[in-house]
């Protein structure tokens, strides 16, 4: 499954994902986690020393290696350098799949031992002074939005990515690449109307969308995020001695977090677990297709000189099953 923590900033929203893949790590299930927020921090709430975090290899400083090991023999993308973020796999690309070694995990990934198992962590990398003025940072999450145009998962596989704060997520097509997204917030006016736009942008393109009620007090901020977000509501968590210590960098065993957050994680896993059963290749080729030809009348053709559009192969398929060279 693939899985996008999104909120406003300081909703929690890193915690939540930090705390998620925490829980599946620890059922033994495959996961790629990807810090995609302008803030890093998820190797941080995933255990990580500061330094340590700070030397992860940034995706976007390899996205030469990743268009040109993509492409493979792909007759329509002769050069990885007409390939752009949307660029939609074809016959003769290579696909990436959760359980596998290849070149983009070597240069790109690296293992967190988390309470006995293991994930592969991915980052964007942050912006740096360099980028102020001269570029967006979508540019960075361009990297993240090309290797899940070209990952194919299966069921008990899981990629959990942490997505940028507010409504930035709708600048590209990224956020219609996940199975399920859940998003974290607080109960105050501000905390939900994220809530609204999402559900606005999200409507015309069966985004799957749950919220993640946090920092919740009592029953009068249950009765509030209800009333706003309605059936969107899925669960709601609180104070935690068990993250306190993780944030301050001591975190327990993570067996011993609290049970009602262990009862909310095994909800939210649940519930992406139940798209699955759901899930249109076909329509997530198809959207895939939409944002790609838009960026390219957009900015891609004048940007690499040519008709991105012919990228497109019309009878493919992205799915569980299709082969891709080696």
């Amino acid at each position: 499954m693939k899985i996008a923590f999104v909120g406003k900033g300081g909703s929690g929203k890193t915690t939540l994902s930090s705390l998620f893949i925490r829980h599946l790590a620890a059922s033994g299930a495959p996961v790629i986690a990807v810090d995609a927020d302008i803030n890093q921090h998820l190797g941080a709430a995933l255990g990580l020393e500061e330094a340590d975090a700070a030397a992860l290899p940034a995706l976007g400083e390899h996205l030469p290696l990743i268009k040109d090991h993509l492409r493979g023999s792909n007759p329509r993308n002769s050069s990885a350098g007409t390939m752009i973020k949307t660029t939609p796999p074809g016959e003769g690309s290579r696909l990436l799949r959760v359980q596998e070694d290849n070149p983009v995990y070597d240069a790109c990934a690296r293992p967190v031992e988390l309470d006995g198992g293991a994930v592969r962590l991915m980052v964007t990398g942050p912006f740096t002074d360099a980028d102020l003025g001269v570029a967006c940072y979508h540019s960075k999450t361009g990297a993240v939005e090309l290797c899940l145009n070209h990952l194919v998962d299966g069921p008990d596989e899981y990629v959990v990515v942490d997505m940028t704060a507010g409504s930035d997520s709708f600048a590209s097509g990224m956020f219609t690449r996940f199975d399920m997204t859940f998003l974290v917030a607080e109960p105050t006016r501000k905390g939900v109307s994220v809530h609204r736009q999402y559900k606005e942008y999200a409507r015309d393109y069966g985004v799957e969308l749950k919220v993640v009620g946090n920092k919740v007090q009592g029953q009068d901020d249950i009765d509030f995020l209800r009333a706003e977000v309605g059936d969107d509501l899925l669960v709601t968590v609180g104070q935690s001695d068990w993250v306190r210590a993780m944030e301050k960098g001591r975190p327990p065993r993570f067996e011993l977090l609290e049970e009602p957050h262990h009862e909310a994680l095994r909800r939210l896993r649940s519930a992406a677990d139940a798209t699955y059963a759901r899930r249109d290749w076909e329509r997530y080729t198809r959207q895939m297709v939409h944002f790609h030809l838009k960026n390219a009348r957009s900015w891609g053709n004048e940007r690499t000189g040519a008709d991105l559009a012919a990228q497109v192969d019309p009878g493919f398929v992205l799915r569980e099953g299709v082969t891709a060279p080696a």
